[in-house]
């Protein structure tokens, strides 16, 4: 009989009861946690839908947990069967973990062979996928994408159906559970264990789903649990975390605390608001624009030198883009533009990054400007983007005044410092250019200095190696900036908030 696999789910089971597993959950917290800083690293992850059913033949609220537990040690108990199969996307690999069966290859096979499977957009065919085996190696952070099937037919004689019908008032509880689990594997080590591990990380994910769950029902109402990636600073890694998934950050402040506590995280900066979750480096951005492109870059070299660099990730924001015509007049447009990412990526703000018309709009509200400026070709500098950046994100941002470019080279001190306690990216305006700077390399014995310039006047494509290569976005030295004319640099704040 021809074997049928139905794509369905991707979980494991623990035979712990909820109660005890309660008592462990101060360890083993809410999450499964990931450490990708190695060159020789391969992020495991395995998603799915996971339908959770119960039957509810009474509203009681004791009742009603006992049920939904139920059905969840059910799914528990489903992933721990031998019909669990755990597929490798875009591949023909299938594995059943729980009676180690391996189709293809073998269990002792190395992670790192696995994306010799993985099946491409082959040139040499017309763009067709294939299914030929390429010679391609794991490398930092490359990521194999497991999804879970239940194999739904059954080894031996089939019993023939039995129907019966039962005539009865019940509620039905039926919700789509979208699982998803990263663990961390070594290239070289068996598909085997990176399975086994991924079992465990889903068994304890579904017990926390099951606790978000009954923790926010509201009589016959529930929340479905959504679990979440954050990369948090070393030691701790990848983790990730189950909150429950139509709540909106201000009401998860409480679950924010107490992470922050458990992981020894300050309580004056955002790591686990929905902004934070950690992109997977397979997955592109939707929005088309570039990320962090100075991450490419080689540090400068300096005797005794230190380099000192914006927090967390921005988009890169130019000439051009948006079907914007701003050549010529919006480079500050855009250096604002880049900062207000940052702020909208760290999580400190939901508003999405203000378009031209809304910073134009914005000083017309706080009287800077007159109505007639709202769709002109009008430049704006430092003063404007503060100004801006307080009236639409509630950021506040010091004002540094450089009489003449040669000065700027004295500034290394106050520059290092705000990168080290701010971390925001810094907008300079001077003459008529405006430019960002995403950090500075500098010796406190010598006083030499580089800066980390984001050009805004780039008018290309979204090319990362034309803008580091043509300087778009590099190190600069002190003879970059006009030596006789006057900067301003705006230097953002960052709210103090969990």
């Amino acid at each position: 009989m021809e074997r049928c696999v139905q794509r369905h789910v991707e979980l494991q089971t623990c035979q712990l009861p909820l109660d005890e597993y309660n008592e462990l959950s101060h360890n083993l917290s809410y999450l499964n946690m990931v450490i990708i800083g190695s060159e020789s690293a391969v992020i495991l992850r395995l998603r799915g839908p996971l339908e959770l059913k119960c039957q509810l033949d009474s509203t009681d609220v004791v009742f009603m947990q006992k049920a939904i537990s139920r059905a969840f040690e059910a799914l528990r108990l489903q992933v721990k069967s031998k019909s669990c199969v755990l597929a490798i996307c875009d591949s023909p690999l299938l594995i059943w973990p729980n009676k180690c069966v391996y189709e293809e290859i073998s269990p002792d096979t190395p992670c790192e062979d696995i994306f010799q499977w993985i099946q491409t957009n082959d040139q040499e065919s017309g763009g067709k996928r294939t299914t030929k085996k390429k010679n391609r190696k794991c490398f930092s952070a490359s990521v194999l994408n497991f999804s879970l099937m239940t194999e739904v037919t059954k080894p031996g004689p089939l019993s023939a159906p039995i129907l019966t019908k039962t005539v009865q008032r019940s509620h039905f509880l039926c919700a789509t559970l979208q699982v998803d689990c990263a663990v961390c594997s070594s290239c070289s080590d068996p598909i085997k264990d990176g399975c086994g591990r991924l079992l465990e990380a889903l068994t304890r994910q579904l017990f926390e789903m099951e606790k978000v769950f009954l923790q926010h029902m509201r009589g016959t109402m529930v929340l479905v649990p959504e679990p979440l990636h954050f990369l948090l600073p070393e030691p701790n890694g990848l983790v990730t975390v189950v909150f429950p998934r139509d709540l909106p950050d201000k009401e998860l402040e409480a679950q924010r605390r107490e992470l922050h506590k458990q992981f020894e995280l300050p309580d004056d900066k955002p790591y686990f608001r929905r902004a934070n979750t950690f992109h997977f480096p397979n997955e592109p951005y939707k929005d088309g624009y570039l990320r962090n492109p100075h991450a490419v870059l080689t540090h400068p070299a300096l005797d005794n030198g230190k380099v000192y660099l914006v927090q967390g990730i921005y988009s890169y924001h130019h000439y051009m883009q948006d079907r914007m015509d701003d050549n010529g007049w919006g480079c500050a447009y855009r250096s604002l533009q880049t900062i207000c990412s940052w702020f909208k990526q760290q999580g400190y703000v939901e508003r999405c990054v203000p378009t031209h018309k809304e910073i134009q709009q914005a000083l017309v509200d706080v009287g800077d400007k007159q109505a007639s400026f709202v769709g002109s070709r009008q430049w704006i500098g430092s003063i404007e983007v503060q100004a801006v950046l307080d009236q639409l994100l509630g950021v506040t941002s010091k004002i540094m005044f450089v009489s003449q470019g040669s000065e700027l080279a004295s500034k290394g001190r106050e520059l290092a410092n705000h990168f080290l306690s701010e971390g925001t990216p810094v907008m300079i305006g001077g003459g008529v250019l405006a430019h960002t700077i995403l950090g500075v390399a500098w010796s406190e014995t010598t006083g030499e200095i580089r800066y980390l310039i984001l050009d805004p006047h780039y008018t290309g494509a979204e090319d990362l190696q034309v803008i580091t290569d043509k300087g778009w976005c590099g190190w600069k030295g002190p003879d970059f900036w006009d030596q006789t004319a006057y900067y301003n640099l705006c230097l953002p704040q960052r709210p103090r908030v969990i």
